[in-house]
């Protein structure tokens, strides 16, 4: 059984805050934490008040073992 997390083909090429932290199992806040903190992998988009990550990358950064930035 795996327990990595697992972004479907029929989902968006874009991911919410909320969307994100489902696919990787933790709270937005924490979210919010690893993204500030720069230990979150994919780059956000802003977009006025709205904030995306492209699927392509988070799938790569899990592929890649989900390393913190530097």
């Amino acid at each position: 059984m795996s327990t990595a997390p697992h972004i479907s083909e029929s989902d968006p090429l874009a991911l919410t805050k909320a969307e994100l932290a489902r696919a990787l199992g933790i709270s937005e806040r924490h979210l919010h934490t690893l993204d500030s903190t720069g230990r979150l992998g994919p780059r956000a988009i802003r977009l006025n008040r709205s904030v995306r990550y492209v699927r392509s990358e988070v799938e790569a950064w899990l592929a890649a073992g989900a390393p913190p930035t530097e």
